[in-house]
């Protein structure tokens, strides 16, 4: 089946065809950054003329967004706007742009892409994804069966949440080192372990690319493997998440 797959960021938004049934993008992935504050009117704008327009789509969509998603509407929004929480996605694709559309949290989509196509994951025991961006966006997977909506990325740490301690955008504005940073990120593994206990934990998100740069300075006692689709793990997981 042919999906169109969205992931909203803080930082970005983007998009590709996706083939479900093979797990892979169709199209070039397209992005446009996310405008400032990142509100409903700015993005649907740019999904409309980057997107729908550009792709000539007609067909089915998946979003991913950074937040809490219960049937299509957002209980919460990461790193983006507030006027998001409230909005039904779902009915916005189909109100603007007449399509069909499934949204569900963006680290959930990650996590459905990585289950369904990364051969290293185990099918039994449990299975944490973390995607590593403007934030963190976590999601769990239980014998292959997900948790939805963990949003681990907003634990507290050094008073404050841990996106803001051990996230990629935390090390840019710190101008940390690959080895400080992954430090940091030791720290933020050693809480999830305290929480959870994974039996793997999957790196994903927008440095998963550099992953070989640090991959020796983290410190887990549990297996940590990058993400087989890296950072477009998101993209193939909001379509997956329409069949």
């Amino acid at each position: 089946m042919e999906i169109l797959g969205i992931d909203i960021g803080g930082s970005g938004v983007k998009a590709a065809l996706v083939d479900t049934d093979k797990g892979e993008l169709l199209s070039d992935k397209i992005r446009f950054q996310t405008p400032e504050n990142g509100s409903p009117k700015k993005i649907f704008d740019g999904i409309a003329t980057n997107f729908i327009e550009e792709l000539k789509w007609n067909g089915k969509v998946g979003c991913g967004f950074p937040g809490i998603v219960k049937k299509n509407k957002v209980y919460s929004a990461a790193n983006i706007s507030k006027k998001w929480i409230g909005v039904n996605i779902k009915k916005k694709f189909l109100n603007k742009f007449n399509l069909e559309c499934r949204a569900i949290n963006d680290a959930d989509a990650a996590g459905l892409s990585e289950i369904n196509l990364n051969n290293k994951i185990p099918k039994k025991g449990t299975v944490m994804i973390i995607t590593v961006g403007t934030g963190l966006g976590t999601s769990i997977f239980v014998d292959g069966k997900l948790v939805p909506n963990i949003e681990f990325g907003h634990l507290k740490m050094y008073g404050d949440c841990a996106e803001k301690y051990a996230s990629n955008l935390a090390r840019k504005k710190l101008n940390l080192t690959w080895k400080e940073w992954a430090a940091r990120f030791s720290e933020y593994i050693h809480y999830i372990e305290l929480l959870v206990s994974p039996n793997v934990i999957v790196f994903g998100g927008g440095i998963s690319k550099y992953f070989h740069e640090f991959e020796s300075d983290l410190i887990s006692n549990c297996k940590i493997i990058p993400a087989k689709n890296r950072n477009n793990s998101g993209i193939i997981g909001a379509a997956f998440s329409v069949t």
